[in-house]
């Protein structure tokens, strides 16, 4: 008896469609971001009141008109699209396919989009939001469709034959929905896929690269650990150990590696894997291998992959080995399943023969390892590709977490939990920063440098040295160091940090929702990322110093201890002076982040005066011009005399040799002195003669004060050394020669501060202009 009436089963043929030309059009249709209509002209004036607009040039009896689509059938095209692009050539045609899952004639479902090949059937349900969501709770309907699919199964195999695998895909646009959430639970355990904003960017990414190919990446995507067939491959092969690891030498052809091969992208939508390290292919690349395994080219090195062994049960029958070596032949067999072995090195060469004419005949030497750890695995990834494409910044800190998560270093682990943070905080669904951050192959607004850079110094993470906490850094911030047991509390520590971090930007959100431009510019850049996250992070140790919170507190009443503060920020940022809009957005450079979280800062202190972290007055200190003149003028005149002096001396110690004696630095000297002439004249200031002793540098100063550091000129009763002028005590030890000559570094140091205040944001404060007072002084010029 057949599950479905016959005539509802036609009528649902009729509704999905094969035909390249109709498919084409659709296509075509889908693709647009606009509805599009051609109508009488005299119908488009109430159709203008419809949301209806022209375009383009009017036809002779028509008018062109189109409207943009809502986000809802937006999403739905785009899916549909995004499956004809994978090369999906059987689609539905009808919007309203409802497919039956049981016996009584209500129990039927929408399908928004279904695409069928020789192999699979997708059924796909699309749910979308113009802008980003919590979404309702899923639970009774994923509760129910475990059910479903089995009527669906029965459904589609009377429909369209029996053989394919049915996947059940739920596709979600601009949803805070968390793949760890009980909602996706309960649809992965019902055997459906979870096809989010990550999954959706990934195959467009895979698309672009991977072009035609990229159905295989998507099978193994969706399809992962299913059988392709019952029968298992069987292949001979070579068993051996290396580095206490099993391993398998074999050869098998590209089609079947293609099916049951995975890559590990570096992206969001891998984030369930770890660990994940590959590029994305180059297009071009992988044109010119198929093209030159075409002509007859070939790779004689081999592909290597990984089967896990807790997910895939490989069967090796050996022959008994031989005394010569530990190694043995035999047979391997391998489910014929998706995605089961991790594709290390050689995914070039393997999705080179996708659209090759050789892909079935050739085959591709293998060595296979038996269930690497995922550590093993990354380090093997490392060592293969370490003299090859330099890892991207953005790639290598989002590997930090897999490389060092249970290093033995304490300073390597917590670079490790940052590493961690910044993946969470992208992947987490249900945050605002979802999808928002680069990670590996991922490109989105802000970049994950920011990220990495203020959870360094934020206070929210420790910092350490080797294996010991940085003194007073473990005490205000969110891992416990009381807890010995790492990987508990480094999972802890991620948990507490995501948790906060989001809802500080949840509460930014809600406080600056009719501010958009204040919040897009000022919290969610890439500036105002290091500052937020630097400033919460430092809130939050100035509350804990307080005891209001600890490292027993809940998320929310972290937020209660910060909020009075954050109301400020966000105040001042709703009303922002122009002074300061343009103070903050002219600040270029490396230092700007910085500058950014000081103004942020300082709009606390003004209300909260007791908030006035050391590093705040330092700053403030080096923006007082007042302060700035009086320092530059010391070190102005510091500088003067040094070079005075010496030169005074030198010339009582040598006369007129004196020059020739400080033969090495004269010539170096000299040559700064025609570089800065050469300089001169191309900037448009003419020929200038420079005395070369005006190209002296602080350096310079140093090195003949310390070699000739007692000599004393003879003949003068009121003679005196380099030792007895320049011995100054900074307060850093006074034994040494190198001691007492500690602050011409020092005051090196001071003077790169002032040269290049305007450039490199640096200058003087307070303790520092009365050290340049200190030596001033000491150097008698308060008499001069």
């Amino acid at each position: 008896m057949p599950f479905i009436d016959p005539a509802e089963a036609t009528a649902l043929r009729e509704k999905i469609s094969s035909d390249k030309s109709q498919l084409g059009k659709i296509y075509a249709a889908r693709s647009s971001k606009f509805h599009s209509r051609n109508v009488e002209h005299s119908l488009v004036e109430g159709l203008l009141e419809h949301g209806w607009e022209e375009y383009g040039e009017p036809l002779k009896t028509k008018t062109r008109l189109r409207k943009p689509k809502s986000h809802n059938v937006q999403f739905e095209d785009d899916i549909w699209c995004q499956l004809y692009r994978l090369g999906y050539r059987t689609l539905n045609v009808d919007e309203n396919f409802c497919l039956p899952f049981g016996s009584d004639p209500s129990d039927k479902k929408q399908i928004d989009v279904v695409a069928i090949d020789d192999d699979s059937v997708l059924l796909v349900e699309c749910k979308s939001s113009e802008i980003s969501v919590k979404p309702p709770s899923y639970k009774t309907e994923f509760e129910a469709l475990r059910s479903r699919l089995d009527g669906y199964r029965k459904a589609i195999d009377q429909t369209f034959g029996p053989g394919r695998r049915l996947k059940y895909i739920f596709a979600t646009r601009n949803l805070r929905l968390s793949r760890d959430s009980a909602d996706i639970s309960r649809l992965v355990s019902s055997g459906g896929f979870y096809y989010n904003d990550n999954t959706f960017q990934y195959i467009e990414s895979l698309l672009k690269s991977y072009r035609s190919a990229a159905h295989y990446q998507f099978m193994g995507l969706i399809m992962k650990g299913q059988n392709i067939n019952k029968a298992k491959i069987e292949v001979p092969a070579i068993e051996g150990t290396m580095g206490g690891k099993t391993y398998y030498m074999f050869s098998l052809e590209p089609q079947l590696l293609l099916k049951i091969g995975f890559v590990l992208h570096r992206t969001r939508a891998n984030e369930s894997e770890m660990p994940t390290y590959q590029r994305l292919l180059v297009p071009s690349r992988l044109k010119g291998i198929t093209k030159f395994i075409d002509s007859g080219g070939f790779f004689p090195n081999s592909a290597i992959l990984n089967f896990n062994e807790r997910e895939t049960k490989l069967e090796f029958h050996g022959q008994p080995r031989s005394k010569d070596t530990v190694s043995r032949t035999g047979v391997l067999k391998i489910p014929n399943a998706f995605a089961i072995a991790y594709i290390i090195d050689g995914q070039h060469r393997i999705y080179g023969y996708a659209n090759s004419k050789y892909k079935a005949s050739n085959t591709i030497p293998v060595v296979a390892f038996k269930n690497l750890d995922p550590s093993d695995q990354l380090e093997l990834f490392m060592q293969i590709n370490e003299n090859q494409k330099a890892v991207t910044p953005t790639l290598r800190i989002t590997l930090e977490e897999d490389l060092y998560w249970s290093a033995t270093r304490l300073d390597s682990r917590l670079k490790a939990l940052r590493s961690s943070v910044i993946r969470a905080l992208s992947g987490d669904a249900s945050g605002p920063l979802y999808g928002k951050i680069s990670l590996g192959e991922d490109r989105s607004t802000l970049q994950a440098k920011p990220f990495a850079d203020a959870l360094i110094k934020c206070k929210l993470l420790p910092e350490a040295k080797g294996n010991k906490f940085v003194e007073g850094t473990a005490a205000p911030s969110l891992y416990d160091a009381s807890n010995l047991d790492h990987g508990d509390e480094m999972a802890k520590a991620r948990g507490r940090a995501v948790s906060f971090i989001n809802s500080s930007y949840e509460l930014a959100e809600e406080a600056l929702r009719q501010e958009q431009e204040a919040l897009s510019t000022y919290i969610f850049s890439n500036r105002g990322s290091f500052a937020f996250v630097s400033l919460i992070g430092d809130l939050h140790a100035f509350e804990a110093r307080q005891s209001t919170i600890s490292i027993k507190s809940t998320t929310d009443q972290r937020i209660n201890a910060i909020e009075k503060y954050l109301t400020v920020l966000f105040n001042t940022l709703k009303s922002m002076t122009p002074e300061d809009a343009d103070a903050l957005s002219g600040k270029l450079g490396s230092g700007a982040e910085t500058t950014w979280l000081r103004f942020f800062q300082a709009y606390i202190n003004r209300k909260f005066s007791d908030y006035n972290p050391p590093e705040l007055q330092d700053w403030r200190e080096r923006q007082d011009k007042a302060l700035q003149t009086k320092g530059r003028d010391l070190g102005t005149q510091i500088e003067r005399h040094m070079k005075n002096f010496i030169i005074r001396q030198l010339k009582a110690l040598f006369g007129e040799n004196w020059d020739i004696e400080i033969g090495t630095i004269q010539r170096e000297c000299e040559m700064r002195a025609k570089e800065q002439m050469e300089k001169d004249y191309k900037d448009g200031l003419g020929r200038r003669e420079i005395p070369w002793t005006d190209q002296f540098f602080i350096k310079d100063y140093k090195t003949i004060i310390e070699k000739y550091w007692s000599r004393k000129p003879e003949g003068g009763t009121h003679a005196i050394s380099f030792e007895q002028h320049f011995s100054i005590d900074i307060g850093h030890g006074f034994n040494s020669k190198s001691d007492k000559i500690k602050w011409i570094s020092f005051f090196n140091t001071l003077r790169n501060n002032w040269a290049h205040e305007g450039t490199k944001e640096k200058g003087l404060n307070k303790s520092d202009v009365d050290m340049l007072a200190k030596i001033h002084n000491r150097l008698g010029l308060n008499n001069s």
